[in-house]
């Protein structure tokens, strides 16, 4: 349905009774710029940058802010600086994976560890319940569920301290685990490039799963000829994708990729 003014489309993250825009903003560049592997080398933007950059996401209709411990700063960030935001958004966090430029990523899936982390973002993020919190799979899906990782985050779930949990994994049988164990939400790579999970949209809705989408735009690594904003409107024309993820620290940059994704007339 057509709205009255130029803002993005809200779906339903399955049966979480979240509702969040079809596109998502990325964190990482908020807090980590070590150890990644985008095309251009960044610095980390300043307070003001943030806030301005979080102020033109809401008013885009972006209401859905995507972080993890693995993105260095990025939680605490978030926390300290959402509060003097007009805008309010959905947090999807992560829990298993941990990073500091010394050590460079480590991962724990025990109970332990995933309580730890939980209770932690719920500081960092000054939260009393976090929306969503997806495994940060280290690429070997069977193990982390095996280990009974998705079991101690359904446990946290029914202790009110997350609404919905689930897998942000890198494998075609995790994802089907995870739906088998009762996850609420998938995070899937997903581009013309690396199709290997692709079953899993089809898949993650008839469990009745939310679907979120990562590396739409390869991290960054576009051929030159393509348009990022042409390349996520081809996507999200699947409505069974509930959003999907996008990172950027330009304001403009921003604005384009959501351009043909808005619904109403153009201003």
């Amino acid at each position: 349905m057509a709205l009255n003014s130029r803002t993005l489309p809200i779906r339903p993250l399955g049966r979480s009774g979240l509702q969040l825009s079809v596109l998502g903003l990325g964190t990482v560049k908020l807090g980590r710029n070590t150890d990644v592997k985008y095309p251009q080398d960044f610095e980390l933007p300043s307070d003001e940058a943030i806030l301005n950059l979080l102020e033109v996401a809401g008013s885009l209709g972006i209401n859905y802010l995507d972080t993890a411990p693995a993105y260095g700063l990025s939680e605490a960030r978030l926390g300290a600086l959402l509060p003097h935001c007009a805008s309010t958004f959905q947090i999807v966090t992560k829990a298993g994976e941990h990073y500091d430029p010394a050590q460079q990523s480590r991962y724990d899936f025990s109970e332990y560890g995933l309580r730890q982390s939980i209770e932690t973002s719920l500081k960092r993020l000054n939260r009393t319940q976090l929306d969503v919190v997806l495994l940060h799979s280290d690429g070997h899906d069977d193990q982390v569920l095996d280990a009974g990782a998705l079991s101690t985050l359904l446990a946290c779930k029914s202790e009110g301290l997350i609404q919905a949990v689930g897998l942000s994994g890198k494998t075609l049988q995790g994802g089907r685990r995870a739906l088998a164990e009762g996850a609420d939400v998938l995070m899937i790579t997903l581009n013309p490039d690396l199709t290997d999970e692709a079953a899993l949209v089809s898949e993650a809705v008839e469990a009745g799963a939310g679907l979120l989408i990562k590396k739409a735009l390869g991290s960054g690594h576009l051929a030159a000829h393509e348009d990022p904003a042409v390349r996520l409107a081809t996507l999200l024309e699947d409505t069974r994708i509930s959003s999907a993820v996008i990172g950027t620290l330009n304001p403009d940059h921003l604005r384009h990729n959501c351009s043909l994704l808005f619904q109403g007339e153009p201003q």
